[in-house]
């Protein structure tokens, strides 16, 4: 982390991964250049896509509708985004999309809008598609209207990925999809529009970061760029998360959290994802008012506590923030799941799926789910370790109750 000894945080980067970010404080106003290069595109109108309230005291709000306004180019704005958004929520978007004649969106938010405004990116380009065709994988999509991403949490790594997830209410499904179309052509990761967010919000976004690189650092398909990005994601949320949490308002923090998030997208972008992702979406599925980012913190300590004999020298060496003295023994399994537990208890993640009103009765289901939804099977074929359904249902059984109970 010795960047951080000398990096102005009101320097705007460019960050080039797939998607041009704009990164650092002030990162906003680079809205100003999106819009004179959408213009210059011949495109006229987009639509804005949001939740009812978050983008409101952000400060991202006025930046983006001057430079739009300011380069003649017309907007609506869809504010009916909801947490953990689902696949008739998206059609609901498509038609307003449609209706409006869009011709390139942009997601404010978190996770929830710009996954949004991937799908009806795809959607808009294939008329006789819907949300749920698409997140059941009845066709494959090659094309995209322009994404513009303005990302207001350090957490899911959307605003430079090629991934979206909604869920299929009806089936209790919530898949991912991950398509080339949909990385977001220009992303902006401004740290002061991300001072507003609630400190509930500042935990789970960063452990989302911390679980996007203990996956994509021990995949059968991962690669030295993932496992070099996850080493310093960890230390940069081992440092600065509590500092955030103690001070929200302490802007080089919420910078090198959003950094780390960034990282942690380009991680997995490049390692993928595993057991922690494929047994979060059945609990957010079945429980759509269940944060991610406290789905995966009750995960993880049993997911670590699995793998970790078949990864233990990467984890020894990405965890040594967190788990120092770790000696890549695969002995040392559970006293690393316990030391990671611990970690995140420190942080004030300290809930267990039986706190959230998961039983052993439940299990069964979930089990199912995380082998029939949809995308996740994918994930389990990456896996370190089998993932026999014995091994899924020991995760979750595991994860019901504190490790050190």
């Amino acid at each position: 982390m010795m960047f951080e000894n000398y990096v102005d945080i009101h320097t705007i980067q460019e960050i080039r991964a797939r998607s041009l970010v704009y990164f650092g404080c002030g990162a906003i106003q680079k809205m100003n250049d999106i819009a004179a290069e959408l213009k210059k595109r011949g495109i006229e109108k987009v639509m804005i896509l949001t939740s009812k309230s978050a983008y409101k005291g952000s400060g991202a709000w006025e930046p983006t509708v001057d430079a739009l306004e300011k380069n003649g180019i017309a907007y609506v704005h869809f504010d009916g985004v909801i947490p953990n958004p689902t696949t008739d929520s998206i059609d609901e978007a498509t038609k307003a999309a449609r209706d409006f004649g869009a011709q390139a969106l942009i997601g404010i938010g978190g996770g929830s809008p710009i996954d949004v405004a991937k799908s009806v990116a795809i959607l808009l380009e294939y008329p006789n598609e819907t949300g749920e065709s698409l997140y059941c994988y009845r066709f494959t999509p090659e094309k995209a209207v322009p994404i513009v991403a303005i990302n207001l949490t350090h957490g899911t790594g959307t605003e430079c990925d090629r991934v979206a997830v909604a869920s299929v209410a009806d089936k209790n499904y919530k898949p991912a999809i991950a398509y080339e179309c949909i990385y977001p052509e220009w992303a902006i990761d401004d740290p002061e529009l991300m001072l507003t967010l609630p400190p509930k919000h500042i935990l789970y976004t960063s452990v989302d970061a911390v679980n996007h690189v203990v996956e994509a650092a021990t995949t059968t398909c991962t690669n030295p760029f993932a496992i070099t990005l996850a080493r310093e994601v960890i230390a940069l949320v081992h440092k600065n998360l509590p500092i955030a949490l103690a001070d929200p308002k302490d802007l080089a923090a919420r910078y090198n959290l959003a950094y780390a998030a960034l990282l942690a997208g380009i991680s997995f972008d490049n390692g993928f994802l595993h057991l922690t992702h494929a047994l979060e979406h059945p609990l957010s599925a079945v429980k759509p008012n269940l944060t991610h980012g406290l789905g995966l913190a009750m995960l993880l300590p049993a997911v670590v506590n699995a793998i970790y004999p078949a990864r233990a020298a990467v984890l020894a060496d990405i965890l040594a923030p967190m788990v120092p003295g770790l000696k890549a023994c695969p002995c040392e399994a559970e006293t690393a799941a316990k030391a990671v537990e611990k970690w995140l208890f420190s942080v004030g993640a300290d809930r267990k799926l039986a706190d959230e009103g998961f039983t052993q009765e439940s299990i069964a289901q979930l089990v199912e789910l995380t082998q029939t939804t949809p995308s996740l099977p994918v994930l389990l074929s990456v896996s370190p370790v089998e993932a026999a359904t014995e091994l899924i249902a020991k995760i979750y059984t595991d994860s019901l109750t504190p490790f050190e109970a």
